[in-house]
């Protein structure tokens, strides 16, 4: 809910902009409507004190039984339609007045207009996805855009088809929005979402082709379920903290989804590089694909379906076997300005793909825009490929029932020279399943340990000692990105990672925190154990502080990496944006380098970590490294970012 401060930085805003002139543009700094008036009613009692508005949605809630939700205590945020929006829903649909509506159907609308678990206003989500889904488990996407007609006053729009005809109405326990017409859910799988939008239609014809639409039809797995024992009571013991502190807000997830993140270029982007149909796709994939895999060039040319054909290749290398929103793909909002000093580098984070040994970089820069394999060094060396956001992509809906795409500027290919550099891998997005539950790039109020039933996470496999649960985001944690990955209890697990961009001779490394309660690891890479074990109670002998000697800190920097350490990186840390303190200056946060060796493209590694301490123990896993020997044994030598 909005709180006393914020009422007042608006009107401090108002007042400037009345008295400078200033026109407001469409960002989250956007003065809202209604100035967050305060008022002494609920959610319901704002639709029931206004009749002439709210009445028939009003009446929807009160079938569905939702309405009494909203008079309770909590944090949501609802989109109210007017009566105007509820009307012309029922005139599509057929129904002459809301009693008509099937039972289930209300239940549905009143769902895909509540939020619960946050009270989200357009200062805090004004391009991109709240993040919490709302309460029939879909998610909701603000954009903007600019009136023409109304000198250029800022236009919200949800879901891309409801306009807020009024914003930011603050209550007791929310925010409502109230919109021109009713959001109504597609039951649409991506694919064929995909392929109604006829602004790109060249990759939507590549995508059956390849046959890669039909892996990218899971909704949910069925085989999962919990007991009512498993969400609110009855979770083995939880121990994670200093001095063994108990976590108790636990859960395990109800549901397991399966999502799909797909990036698409448009038929005018295609034409844009001469290609104007199929063929011209098909040939423009076999010139980059047989240039980046010369060994398997000339041999699946015809075999559309197969991984190595270039088509294949190409059309796969745009989808991810999980759910990222735009504003997740890198570390954004609140959390981008709390932990990230981007005079040091951008931020970034690294995905596998649909295409086999294929990983995709991601990029945040200091413009506030996302781009895919853009390198910058001390310099840019690769452009990258700039992802489109919500407002800049129209109206076309761009989500559904199990996934996600987003409008790219130019064609996406693999490229190894983008990501011929230290890959730090944020643990979170080796999990798919944290991301499909949107529940480890998403900030919460208060520490959370999000965990799925054993045996049910992709790409890892687990003894029945071990929990793993996701930290989600988190202002003041003492994690890279405010998140992490949490193994708890006399655990055994082993986690597949992502491949390598090219084979070569790579150090991996993890990023973790040192505390009390962490034990003692053993951790091994496809069987074979990665030295001495690694004691996550206390840092390594020889840590010192940073000096204004830059030589001295080399130095330090070198006597560390030669017994398998490295401090923590300088590019995040605690209260950046107002001159906070870095990891890297924290003795607590540390990097230890497993293993020195070739890691194949080719080949599939697994990294197994086991406790060797009986009792409860955790491991914060926040990070894995991939450094190629090119750039950790470099005449410069590596950064400290």
């Amino acid at each position: 809910m909005m709180n006393m401060k914020k009422i007042q930085l608006w009107m401090l805003l108002i007042v400037a902009a009345i008295l400078s002139g200033i026109t407001v543009s469409c960002s989250d700094e956007d003065v809202p409507d209604n100035y967050y008036t305060a008022t002494e009613l609920t959610a319901a009692g704002f639709l029931k004190n206004n009749p002439a508005r709210f009445s028939e949605f009003t009446r929807i809630l009160q079938r569905s039984k939702f309405l009494s939700t909203l008079a309770t205590y909590g944090e949501y945020t609802l989109y109210a339609p007017t009566n105007d929006a509820v009307d012309a829903y029922m005139r599509s649909n057929g129904y002459p007045d809301v009693e008509a509506i099937p039972d289930d159907v209300c239940d549905t609308l009143a769902r895909t207009h509540i939020v619960k678990g946050g009270a989200y206003f357009t200062a805090d989500v004004s391009d991109g996805t709240l993040p919490v889904l709302n309460m029939d488990d879909r998610n909701i996407t603000i954009s903007c855009d600019s009136d023409v007609n109304n000198n250029n006053a800022i236009v919200y729009y949800v879901n891309k088809s409801a306009r807020m005809i009024e914003r930011d109405d603050s209550v007791t326990n929310g925010v409502v929005h109230t919109i021109d017409h009713m959001l109504v859910s597609t039951s649409m799988l991506l694919p064929d979402l995909i392929k109604q939008d006829t602004t790109a239609t060249i990759f939507a014809q590549a995508l059956a082709l390849t046959k890669i639409e039909q892996k990218m039809r899971k909704v949910e797995d069925y085989s999962y379920t919990i007991g009512r024992d498993s969400v609110e009571e009855g979770l083995p013991e939880v121990f994670f903290g200093a001095d063994g502190e108990k976590w108790t807000n636990v859960k395990y997830i109800e549901r397991r989804y399966f999502k799909y993140t797909a990036f698409v270029e448009t038929d005018e982007i295609f034409s844009k590089w001469n290609i104007h149909n199929l063929d011209d796709l098909k040939a423009y994939a076999k010139q980059q694909y047989d240039a980046i895999f010369p060994e398997d060039a000339g041999k699946y040319d015809d075999q559309w379906d197969n991984e190595k054909n270039p088509l294949n290749r190409f059309i796969a290398y745009h989808v991810l076997p999980y759910l990222v929103n735009y504003d997740q793909l890198v570390i954004s909002g609140q959390m981008k300005d709390y932990y990230c000093f981007l005079d040091k580098a951008d931020t970034e984070d690294y995905y596998e793909t649909m295409c086999p040994g294929c990983i995709m970089r991601a990029s945040g820069p200091k413009d506030g825009r996302v781009y895919l394999n853009r390198k910058r060094t001390t310099v840019l060396e690769e452009p990258g490929v700039r992802v489109l956001s919500p407002s800049e992509s129209g109206l076309q809906l761009q989500d559904c029932a199990n996934g996600v795409y987003h409008y790219i500027n130019r064609p996406l290919v693999f490229s190894r020279e983008a990501l011929n550099t230290r890959l730090r891998i944020d643990a979170t997005t080796m999990f798919p399943d944290f991301l499909n539950a949107q529940k480890c790039r998403v900030m919460f109020n208060q520490k959370q340990l999000t965990l799925f039933k054993p045996g049910f996470l992709t790409n890892v496999e687990a003894s029945s000692q071990s929990l793993i649960g996701v930290r989600g985001n988190e202002i003041w944690t003492n994690s890279w990105e405010g998140n992490m990955v949490a193994i708890c209890g006399e655990f055994d697990v082993t986690i597949k990672l992502p491949p390598v961009p090219q084979t070569g001779i790579y150090e991996l490394r993890m990023g973790y925190n040192v505390n009390p309660s962490r034990g003692i690891v053993q951790a091994y890479l496809n069987g074979v154990a990665c030295g001495v074990p690694v004691d996550l109670r206390s840092g390594p002998d020889g840590w010192k502080e940073d000096t204004d000697d830059e030589e001295e800190n080399r130095a330090t920097d070198k006597s560390m990496h030669n017994r398998g350490f490295m401090k923590a990186p300088d590019s995040q840390g605690g209260n950046a944006s107002n001159g906070g303190t870095p990891f890297r200056a924290a003795s607590w946060s540390m990097r230890r380098i497993l293993y020195t060796g070739e890691l194949r493209q080719d080949q599939e590694y697994k990294l197994r970590f086991r406790q060797l301490l009986k009792g409860n123990y955790s491991l914060s896993l926040d990070f894995i490294e991939l450094c190629p020997k090119s750039v950790y044994a470099s005449p410069e030598g590596e950064d400290t970012h």
